[in-house]
């Protein structure tokens, strides 16, 4: 029987993890706007902290692993490689805009397919294409000349590698220190500690974030066939999934295929149990507009800012990356400036709504 390739096998463990990932779209509704808009409009900061106990779950893994010597969390583009600040705001304030007008970002967008939504079917056909347009294709040259990419960094950009160096503590418990102190900060919340839901499904997502580090670092790795150590994002595999099912036999499988895969199968069977599972559509061409233009901004901005709500926002907080903090916040931010221009209907929404809080406070 012949060997299962590198990429082969990163791709079916993407698969495996993409599944849970589904099944915690529908059945815990993890969702980066969902958390937003609760904070945002509802006052309730359950959503976030989840989200908080996952990145903590995900760098307790993602460090456990690296100390036992199962994956090199150093080699990862996103604290060896980063792009540069500008683009990391630029772009993620770029995907929050788009994550507004869509409703949610790459991984709700795969999970909402798995429901049976058709408009998401083409939101991720023009997000996969502007994502892999602005990676290798058209738009690429002018996300080049707008933002170049920076050499190769010497120290890892990442906090713990900072504090560790700063403080003089071991690299690895620093990172558990940082990653207990958000957990306690997530569980400072009564009104969090009494949902047990939003609790078990940060710690899953956390688990799954780790298991795709152990997957591609260890499950994957091959001295004749080496393969980069990654996580889950759904920004660019979008892209790399529209390619492979269209040139299957010039395409390589990769782990990114895999998670895309994976995450609209788990949705679909979580749906399916739960009988939510039902065929919709864009009620007209306005909502139509608004998944265009939703999509082709988020695919521009993930790439841009080197990862999206999962990719930024999970994966690569798991590393303590110095650019996770500056992509959610940019996110956060362009999320908020879309919600208040739907609210109002106009562009001068978030004038009016900043200027309401400025008034208010």
């Amino acid at each position: 029987m012949e060997e299962m390739s590198a990429g082969a096998t990163a791709a079916l463990a993407g698969s495996i993890g993409g599944i849970v990932l589904g099944f915690c779209a529908r059945w815990g509704r993890f969702c980066t706007l969902n958390a937003i808009e609760g904070a945002v409009l509802g006052g309730d900061a359950s959503g976030l902290r989840s989200w908080g106990l996952a990145i903590a779950t995900a760098a307790i893994g993602a460090f456990a692993l690296d100390q036992a010597g199962l994956i090199e969390a150093s080699s990862s583009f996103y604290i060896s490689n980063p792009t540069t600040l500008l683009a990391t705001i630029v772009g993620g304030l770029m995907f929050g805009l788009g994550m507004a007008f869509v409703g949610t970002c790459g991984y709700g967008c795969l999970a909402r397919i798995g429901g049976g939504d058709l408009k998401s079917v083409v939101t991720f056909l023009v997000m996969g294409i502007s994502a892999y347009a602005t990676l290798r294709g058209a738009t690429a040259y002018l996300r080049i000349a707008a933002f170049p990419q920076p050499e190769a960094v010497e120290t890892p950009a990442s906090f713990a590698h900072a504090a560790s160096n700063l403080l003089g503590t071991g690299l690895h418990l620093t990172a558990y220190i940082i990653a207990l102190i958000l957990i306690g900060i997530c569980l400072a919340s009564a009104r969090f500690r009494a949902q047990p839901k939003k609790i078990a499904i940060g710690v899953l997502v956390g688990l799954v974030i780790a298991w795709g580090w152990f997957a591609t670092g260890y499950l994957a790795a091959d001295d004749f066939d080496p393969y980069p150590l990654e996580s889950y994002t759904f920004s660019a595999p979008l892209g790399d999934t529209l390619m492979y099912f269209m040139t299957m036999t010039g395409s390589s499988l990769k782990f990114g295929i895999g998670a895309v895969v994976g995450v609209v199968i788990g949705a679909a069977v979580t749906s399916i149990i739960q009988s939510h599972f039902r065929w919709e559509a864009c009620d007209d061409a306005r909502e139509m507009r608004r998944q265009i233009l939703g999509g082709f901004l988020m695919g521009v901005g993930s790439v841009t800012a080197f990862g999206c709500t999962i990719g930024q926002g999970i994966s690569a907080a798991s590393l303590l990356a110095f650019s996770a903090p500056v992509a959610l916040i940019s996110i956060f931010v362009g999320a908020w400036i879309g919600l208040q221009i739907l609210i109002d209907g106009t562009l001068m929404g978030p004038v009016r709504a900043f200027g309401a809080l400025i008034q208010k406070n």
